[in-house]
C-alpha cells in the first residue's frame, strides 16, 4: 500500500504527524510519504514544493521535510490519501491544482481521507457534494458551504472517504483505519505500540461538551 500525506505551509503538525505515526506500522505498507503542495506562507499557491523543501506548521515552529513533490505524483499510485488541516488549507480550496489532483488520486484511491480542516479540502474538490462528513467544530460552517452533510462525530465514514475531526481525532482515524484494512487484532496491537490510551483531565474536547464560557472564547479569539 502506497500512503500519501499531502503538506503544505501552515499545516496542523499533529494532524499529518498523529496518523503517520499509526499508519506507518500497518503490515504491507511500501511507502508512506510527504507529498508537498501549494503553501499559505513564504510560497504561493501552487508553486513547486519539492523533495527536500521544508514546510511549516500553522505556528511556524516546527518544519517537515517533504519527500516529493505533489507534480511528481501519479495520482494512480496513491493508496490512501491522507488531507491533515490547519490555516493553510484556506488558499487550497482554491488552488486549482491542488484541487485537481485531488479529484484526480480519490478517481483510484482505496481510501481518502481527512483530518480536522482538511475535509475543506475534500470538500472545495467536490469529493464531499452531499456526503456525511467531520472536521474541526469552528470550521463547521464552512464546510458545509462545500456541499458536505455535516456530521458533529469524531470519525465519519462515507465508503471509502473517512474525515476526522479536530486535530487529535486523526489518531482515532488512523485506527479505525488499520482495523478496517488489516483488521481488529492488527490495529489493537498498533494501539498498544504506541500506547494511546487517552486519560485527559477534563471532558472538555468538544464544544458540546466542553463549559459555554471556554466555547465561547475559544470562538471569539478564533473569529
Amino acid at each position: 500500500m502506497d500512503i500519501g500525506v499531502l503538506v503544505f505551509d501552515g499545516l496542523t503538525v499533529l494532524d499529518a504527524v498523529g496518523p503517520y505515526e499509526v499508519l506507518s506500522r500497518l503490515p504491507g505498507v511500501s511507502s508512506l510519504r510527504w507529498i508537498g503542495c501549494g503553501s499559505a506562507g513564504s510560497r504561493s499557491a501552487g508553486s513547486a514544493v519539492g523533495a527536500g523543501a521544508v514546510v511549516r506548521d500553522d505556528r511556524d515552529r516546527v518544519g517537515l521535510a517533504v519527500d516529493v513533490a505533489m507534480a511528481e505524483v501519479d495520482p494512480a499510485s496513491v493508496d490512501l490519501l491522507v488531507v491533515p488541516g490547519g490555516y493553510g488549507t484556506r488558499p487550497l480550496m482554491k488552488d486549482e491544482a491542488v484541487l485537481s489532483w485531488v479529484r484526480a488520486v480519490h478517481e483510484g484511491s482505496e481510501w481518502t481521507t481527512s483530518v480536522c480542516t482538511g475535509s475543506l479540502v475534500l470538500g472545495a474538490a467536490g469529493l464531499l457534494d452531499g456526503v456525511p462528513a467531520t472536521g474541526h467544530w469552528l470550521a463547521r460552517d464552512l464546510l458545509a458551504s462545500t456541499g458536505a452533510v455535516v456530521v458533529p462525530d469524531r470519525v465519519v465514514r462515507e465508503g471509502k472517504i473517512v474525515t476526522a475531526a479536530g486535530v487529535s481525532s486523526g489518531i482515532d482515524m488512523a485506527l479505525s483505519l488499520a482495523a478496517w484494512i488489516a483488521g481488529d487484532e492488527a490495529a489493537q496491537s498498533i494501539q498498544l505500540a504506541i500506547e494511546y490510551d487517552p486519560q485527559p483531565p477534563f471532558d472538555a474536547g468538544s464544544p458540546e461538551k466542553a463549559p459555554s464560557v471556554v466555547v465561547d472564547r475559544l470562538r471569539s479569539r478564533v473569529g
